[in-house]
């Protein structure tokens, strides 16, 4: 058993008029996410740079445990934003129309309600807009080999054209609000399974029926802590292209840095499939999972019908990350999902133990991966070690078709929480 009841990359399904719903089986960094962008930079022009660009980063990145956003945000507004996401965003001036065309779910969850998230969540959420946090969260730039590209067509479409592409990659979620929520629920949870009758093993598994007044505040708590997550990655992004321009003295408009995509894990979805010739409705928990939706899926984003929805397989910052497209198959055989990343061979504490976060950065700067990072603890549990072997992960997916490769993104520069 894991310490939050269900394992991360764990799916679970329950039926939508009769099942439950569980934080556990969402994850407490709700709507932890993938973003990537492209940038029509090659790596002769970024590579002089790279010491400049992720200081730049760093400094208007906020990063770490704890860290606090350089915007200032009334409570007031800061719910607004809960329920709007990336519009408020764009709103803002932190936005282009583009994006909101390549963010799932366009960026919201229209069923958020601010109403159902507490104070306390609130006061943790409204000043860390558009920060990373810590652990394995990170801002990272990377580069493409024309070696590593899969799907030709696919990694064109999406403005993937040449070699030694210059592309970012941010994953990071809804930071103290997500968890606090998740935290309320469980304790909420605790007396809505003695009203409706529920018994289990772990408190960390506490659910309540989806249908039911607690399930749906949970639900719509949920879903605020989503669209905090996509608005954080929203303004990240704002950050990142100011950041290029300072240091290249063009605007990103000039650059191409057009948003790739962005795809959510740590939700409940609904899903839609097949049983005995009958559409079945579930409810489906991804903790540390993706969607995998093949083309033509009503839920994948009008972009993406022809190629199904867009996936990144985040692996360490030594090994770099894959970039996928949803399947068929996954549709019929795992509740439209996929893995997320690479997941961990160490604990945390014995990567500390054995790997020094100082010797490992001037390893990975002689590798040609210039790191700059919050603390060198964080930075040594996330050695590249400390983790699975993206390529053997890219390459199972690819064989049990739940998720097809485009291209593989190694990093250049990353910065750490």
């Amino acid at each position: 058993m894991s310490l939050y009841g269900f394992p991360i990359g764990g799916v679970a399904a329950f039926d939508l008029k009769e099942g439950v719903i569980s934080p556990g089986g969402i994850g407490f960094d709700i709507n932890c996410g993938m973003r990537l962008l492209k940038t029509d930079l090659t790596i002769k022009e970024v590579q002089p740079k790279i010491k400049e660009l992720v200081h730049e980063l760093f400094k208007l990145v906020p990063a770490g445990v704890g860290c606090k956003s350089n915007i200032r945000l009334e409570k007031k507004e800061f719910k607004e934003m809960t329920e709007t996401g990336v519009q408020w965003a764009v709103e803002k001036g932190m936005a282009w129309k583009q994006d909101l065309e390549r963010i799932e779910d366009h960026g919201k969850l229209p069923f958020a309600d601010a109403s159902k998230i507490s104070e306390r969540a609130i006061q943790r959420g409204f000043n860390q807009v558009g920060t990373l946090g810590s652990g394995n969260h990170y801002l990272e730039v990377q580069i493409n080999h024309a070696s590593d590209i899969f799907n030709k067509e696919v990694a064109k479409k999406i403005g993937i054209h040449s070699d030694k592409q210059v592309l970012i990659m941010v994953h990071c979620g809804s930071r103290g609000v997500g968890h606090q929520i998740a935290t309320d629920y469980l304790k909420e949870f605790d007396t809505a399974m003695q009203k409706h009758n529920i018994h289990i093993l772990d408190r960390e598994l506490s659910c309540a029926p989806f249908n039911s007044e607690e399930g749906q505040n949970y639900y719509k708590a949920m879903a605020c802590a989503a669209n905090m997550a996509y608005a954080n990655r929203q303004v990240i992004t704002h950050r990142i292209r100011e950041a290029f321009q300072k240091v290249f003295k063009q605007s990103p408009e000039k650059m191409g840095m057009e948003l790739i995509m962005d795809n959510t894990h740590n939700l409940a979805r609904k899903f839609k499939y097949k049983e005995n010739n009958k559409v079945k409705e579930v409810l489906v928990h991804l903790k540390g999972a993706t969607r995998s939706l093949g083309p033509d899926h009503e839920d994948v984003l009008p972009f993406y019908k022809k190629t199904g929805s867009m996936i990144v397989i985040g692996g360490s910052m030594e090994s770099g990350s894959y970039l996928f497209s949803g399947t068929k198959k996954a549709e019929e055989e795992t509740f439209a999902t996929t893995a997320h990343g690479a997941g961990r061979t160490m604990s945390r504490t014995q990567a500390k133990r054995e790997i020094r976060g100082d010797q490992l950065q001037k390893d990975l700067e002689k590798k040609g991966i210039y790191i700059k990072a919050v603390s060198m603890s964080g930075l040594a549990e996330e050695a590249g070690r400390a983790y699975k072997d993206i390529d053997m992960i890219a390459q199972s997916l690819e064989e049990t078709e739940l998720s097809r490769r485009i291209v593989k993104l190694r990093p250049i520069g990353n910065i750490k929480g």
